[in-house]
């Protein structure tokens, strides 16, 4: 069993650092807003990561074969999430360029907007939808026990807590955050863009 928990942690830190819309949406908090937005944006990443885990050990592979119309929903949904995102940022870009040249303060989110924006952000993840219900899926067969899934479970979810909080660390920076106000409508647009192209890609290939 040591050998299945090396290698669904090497599986799971390789998915992690491999950019994707969670990514973009921790760095960009980070240097947009505030650390502290960042890292209630990571808890929330973090609780979407433990309802697709937990899903998965449960089955989730079997389940999305037996209801293909509820795995279309889950990629509509998420789909249409994404493009949401992708618009408000694009937006935030392009009032950026009207602004004024004055140092912007930062903007910060009010109560649990980032947490629930990283939990939706994550679950919306096509990443996460095609990793936990298939590439995760198979090295979690009917010969891993109770313990052992539980195990798991929290390897992910600490993993998954520990690499996010090194991001919002770093792009929380004052060197980065610097860095973000010169090419704020940039960075923003980018991401907009990136955060449209996911949602639209999860969309078509449903």
């Amino acid at each position: 069993m040591l050998m299945l928990f090396l290698t669904v942690a090497v599986l799971h830190i390789v998915a992690l650092v491999t950019p994707g819309p969670d990514f973009f949406f921790v760095s960009q908090t980070a240097v947009s807003r505030s650390r502290k937005e960042a890292m209630m944006g990571v808890l929330g990443i973090t609780g979407g990561v433990m309802v697709w885990s937990g899903v998965a050990l449960l089955g989730l592979n079997l389940i999305l074969e037996k209801m293909a119309w509820l795995h279309s929903i889950i990629m509509v949904g998420g789909g249409l999430y994404l493009c949401w995102m992708g618009y408000q940022m694009l937006r935030g870009a392009f009032k950026k360029e009207v602004a004024t040249e004055e140092a912007p303060a930062v903007e910060l989110a009010h109560g649990g907007r980032s947490f629930l924006k990283g939990l939706l952000t994550n679950l919306s993840n096509p990443k996460a939808i095609i990793y936990f219900g298939s590439v995760f899926s198979l090295f979690v067969g009917d010969n891993v026990g109770g313990a052992e899934r539980w195990g798991l479970f929290v390897m992910i979810a600490l993993e998954t807590f520990a690499w996010f909080t090194i991001v919002a660390s770093l792009f929380a920076l004052p060197k980065m955050r610097r860095g973000y106000q010169r090419l704020a409508k940039w960075i923003d647009g980018m991401a907009g863009a990136l955060f449209t192209g996911f949602g639209i890609h999860l969309i078509i290939s449903r």
